[in-house]
């Protein structure tokens, strides 16, 4: 039987996490019936919700102490202070900073969980490598900073 390879260079892992938020598609400087125009049903005045899934990717040297990149519970803690406590269960226009003005798209959202993620990422020696957030099953956004 052969030793074990130590562990050495770059890895990639991914984690999912989900939560569930409402938003509505308005742009303020615009009249009613431009929003109506541009975003028909995301404009309802009552907003819509959906269940989000979010993947997060981080790269960074394999400890040769743990094996690991970075521990997955310090991966959640993150994604749970960042994410999940802003969004969840959240009406994303009224409540979540920044999108009072900002039209609360996938991209939109996506960009700006990696300005919230990146800096607590580099503060373990790790790197933000790339983000994925389903708004559903068929649509989604992705971001690499």
């Amino acid at each position: 039987m052969s030793e074990p390879i130590p562990p050495t260079g770059h890895v990639l892992i991914t984690r999912k996490a989900s939560f569930c938020a409402s938003h509505r598609y308005a742009n303020p400087d615009w009249s009613d019936e431009k929003n109506r125009e541009v975003f028909g049903a995301c404009f309802n005045p009552y907003g819509h919700g959906h269940n989000y899934e979010l993947e997060v990717s981080v790269s960074g040297e394999i400890s040769a102490e743990t094996g690991m990149v970075l521990n997955l519970k310090t991966v959640d803690q993150i994604i749970k202070k960042e994410i999940i406590q802003r969004f969840d269960h959240r009406f994303i226009n009224k409540e979540v900073e920044g999108f009072d003005r900002l039209v609360p798209t996938c991209e939109n959202l996506v960009i700006q969980m990696w300005n919230w993620l990146a800096p607590r990422f580099e503060e373990e020696n790790c790197k933000l490598h790339r983000l994925k957030l389903y708004e559903c099953p068929t649509i989604y956004a992705e971001y690499s900073g």
